[in-house]
This record gives structure tokens, C-alpha cells and sequence, in this order.
């Protein structure tokens, strides 16, 4: 079974191939099928964007199609840079200079406050166009400095007190069993073993 992945994200793949590890599944990135077009992403939630990147993949290539939308919502400020995550400082800025700017929105707030979580949405469409989706949401603050090796993104100033460590010091295979995208996944996995059994 080919899953066609609605990313250009390398980062992204890496990780989702590492949760999505089911026999007879292969995934394909966009980039690795040679379409270079990035959905614009005006959707008003983690779902509707992944829908709008999943719509566009299946249009170009029908088959099965899976995107996700992912960010960090901060409590302190309702939820931002939520479904802007990616782009709120700037389409080309770095995540050095990201966190730069969450940092600069939360200077004026005590660190005990700065509770945060990362959320994901999985946009699933298969050949006949029928569209599933699944969720995850992984709780924890921002802390202000940079620890950790491991991950991308926001992930060296997301802290999880429950392990004591931001997801960028974890073990990438703790991080794949508790992260948001690794809960929306677990669902997703079921979803294919039920669905698909036949073809795994």
C-alpha cells in the first residue's frame, strides 16, 4: 500500500515514517513525486488546513493521500501562533528566530505561566475521495532557553514536566510514543489496521 504524504517537510517525513511503521505501508513525500505547489493554508483550524493540503495532493495524484497541520498554541495568548506556527514570524524565518519571537511575546509574563501544547491534525483521504480525520495534543510549558539535540521546530523550548526534559532532549523513540503527532497517529494506525487489513 502507497500513502502519498501532502508535505515537503523532511523533517516531517522522517518522524511520521518512524510512527507510521505498519507492514506494507510505504509513504511518498510530494517532493519525492516531483509536485512543487504548497497549498495555501487559509484554513481557521488544525483540520481545515490539513484538509486543504490533503483536497490538493488527492486532486493531483488521487490515490491515498494523508497531510497534517501541527502547531504550538500558548495559553497566555489564546492559543497563538496556533495554525500560524510556521509562519507567524515571517514565511522564511528560521526556528532559532521563531522562538525568538515567542519569547519576546511572553516577556512580560511570569515563566510559571507559560503552559503551552503542540496539536496535530491528520487529513486522510482515500481513492474514492471520502475524507477521515484524527487528532493528538501533547500539554507542557515553554521555557526560556534552548535544551536538546533532538527533534525540530519548537521542540527545544517545549518542556514536558512529567519527564523533566523538553521533546528536543527526549530519545526520538520516547518522543514517538507521547508527542501529538505520535497520538493522532496511534489512532490513524488503527484506523488502517481496521480499514485496510487485507492490505497490510
Amino acid at each position: 500500500m502507497e500513502i502519498i504524504l501532502a508535505t515537503h517537510n523532511n523533517d516531517k517525513v522522517k518522524e511520521i515514517s518512524e510512527m507510521l511503521k505498519l507492514p506494507g505501508v510505504r509513504l511518498r513525500s510530494l517532493s519525492e513525486l516531483g509536485i512543487n505547489t504548497n497549498a495555501e493554508e487559509t484554513g481557521t483550524s488544525y483540520s481545515e488546513n490539513a484538509l486543504i493540503k490533503a483536497r490538493l495532493a488527492h486532486a493531483q495524484l488521487g490515490g491515498l493521500v494523508l497531510a497534517d497541520d501541527s502547531g504550538l498554541s500558548i495559553d497566555l495568548l489564546d492559543g497563538y501562533p496556533g495554525i500560524y506556527s510556521a509562519r507567524f514570524a515571517g514565511e522564511h524565518a528560521s526556528y532559532p528566530d521563531k522562538i525568538q519571537n515567542i519569547w519576546k511575546l511572553l516577556t512580560d509574563y511570569p515563566q510559571n505561566q507559560w503552559t503551552a501544547a503542540f496539536h496535530c491534525a491528520l487529513a486522510f483521504v482515500n481513492q474514492q475521495g471520502r475524507e477521515y480525520l484524527f487528532s493528538g495534543e501533547c500539554r507542557g510549558k515553554i521555557i526560556p532557553e534552548m535544551r536538546g539535540e533532538h527533534g525540530f521546530g519548537y521542540d527545544p523550548v517545549f518542556y514536558m514536566p512529567e519527564y523533566q526534559m523538553t521533546t528536543a532532549e527526549m530519545d526520538p523513540q520516547l518522543k514517538n510514543m507521547i508527542s501529538h503527532r505520535a497520538l493522532a497517529f496511534a489512532k490513524f494506525n488503527d484506523f488502517l489496521r481496521e480499514q485496510y487489513s487485507g492490505e497490510l
